[in-house]
């Protein structure tokens, strides 16, 4: 079953979540992790997102995310 369209609010909170397909390891190592936190810092100075709390673990990683521009869409494509 898919997702539900997501709808951008401003000044919304939005938890976010993603695992490897069939559960697969996403991050192999600390190097995975970092990248991904560079890309998260791009993301947040690009599109204003206001990050909470993030957990990262082998096969999926977890957001808390505030978006006071209504855009979290655009800003997990981007």
């Amino acid at each position: 079953m898919a997702r539900p369209i997501r709808v951008d609010v401003e000044g919304g909170w939005y938890h976010i979540t993603a695992r490897g397909t069939e559960r697969r390891t996403v991050f192999q190592d600390n190097r995975d992790h970092e990248r991904f936190l560079e890309l998260l810092a791009e993301m947040r100075r690009r599109y204003a997102v206001d990050v909470r709390a993030y957990a990262l673990m082998g096969n999926h990683y977890h957001l808390l995310i505030r978006t006071p521009r209504a855009n979290a869409s655009a800003a997990l494509q981007g």
